[in-house]
């Protein structure tokens, strides 16, 4: 008979983790050590459960690289007493925290997922209920007693997403993500159906590896009609700027004006790396597809193809530590290390 998937809640702050004192109306943190009498349904998955919390939840706004490390550190020394992981954070940045976990981590082979909520926890008409209860069935979900996730994923509202592939959409709908560029992993109904093609499939039997050092000197800049060339000189000019992610319009267009070419060829000749991206919610760059991003190409901008902003900014965190050549930098850019980018 085999035995029960071991799995572990890891509570680092959130909406999901608060419970409101009907005395005073405030809400405060949640014992998750008590999450089976808060949620008497839990008895019923095949699974036994333990949880750990940060000491101070950290609001989703204030999460940074340093928590990013903390909950890599508390699954790496948990990784293998445990058969999957449900990763507790705040909504607003869950798709940036999730994005650079799965990064963080090499030849993974167990579920790692991240749920959230819009309303907490104790609230009558509550989204947590169901996001943990099912987050925590994914994770033990197993066929030949292997499990059928090995890589990170974010499930909120019915749907389980590759975490790297979202963005969020809607700060008040309980469908808060979405993930344009690639389908659901698995979707929760009547009953918990698996789209096994678009999973990524465990094929090494090689040991974890958790990379922990990021590089933050990045920035995200978002190209807007008008935007003047002393904005962009004073983003580009920012003392030690290692990484830009350059939100461009449509399949990747930006303005051909010399000013801004010239600000862009400057800041690649000293070495900091530059991502295209799309503002667009759905669909690539394309770089040369049109002339305005021909010229782009030319002077060594990377093309971040269908990559959303979230996982572009992770993968320039995760990307500058290794000190690459330029050349070997965009290969590795352009390339689909976690799933994170469509490749023809």
């Amino acid at each position: 008979m085999a035995k029960k998937p071991n799995i572990l809640i890891v509570y680092t702050g959130g909406t999901i983790g608060m419970i409101k004192d009907y005395k005073t109306n405030a809400l405060k943190a949640f014992d998750f050590s008590q999450i089976i009498n808060k949620i008497p349904e839990l008895e019923q998955l095949n699974c036994t459960i333990q949880s750990i919390s940060f000491d101070n939840p950290i609001d989703s706004s204030n999460m940074n690289t340093l928590h990013y490390k903390q909950i890599a550190e508390t699954i790496e020394v948990n990784y293998k007493l445990f058969d999957g992981f449900v990763v507790l954070t705040g909504s607003d940045t869950m798709s940036y925290i999730s994005s650079t976990i799965s990064f963080m981590f090499e030849n993974l082979q167990k579920p790692v997922i991240f749920t959230g909520s819009q309303l907490p926890i104790g609230d009558l008409r509550t989204d947590a209920k169901e996001n943990l209860i099912t987050s925590i069935e994914i994770a033990c979900a197993q066929e030949n007693q292997k499990p059928i996730i090995s890589e990170v994923g974010l499930y909120f509202e019915y749907k389980l997403y590759r975490a790297n592939r979202t963005s969020k959409i809607n700060a008040e709908q309980f469908e808060a993500f979405s993930s344009l560029n690639y389908p659901p992993l698995a979707e929760s109904g009547v009953h918990l159906n698996f789209n096994h093609y678009y999973i990524s499939k465990a094929a090494t039997s090689k040991e974890l590896v958790v990379r922990k050092d990021l590089v933050n000197d990045v920035v995200i800049l978002k190209l807007f009609p008008g935007i003047t060339s002393k904005t962009v000189q004073s983003i580009l000019n920012i003392e030690n700027l290692r990484g830009v992610v350059l939100e461009t319009y449509g399949a990747g267009n930006a303005p051909n004006e010399d000013w801004f070419l010239n600000l862009l060829k400057i800041a690649i000749k000293k070495g900091i790396k530059v991502v295209n991206v799309t503002q667009c919610e759905g669909g690539s760059v394309v770089q040369g597809h049109y002339e305005t991003s021909v010229v782009l190409k030319k002077i060594g901008v990377i093309s971040g193809k269908d990559i959303t902003t979230e996982s572009a900014i992770a993968k320039l965190m995760y990307l500058l530590h290794k000190n690459l050549s330029q050349k070997d930098f965009i290969f590795y850019y352009e390339k689909s290390l976690r799933g994170e980018i469509s490749e023809a």
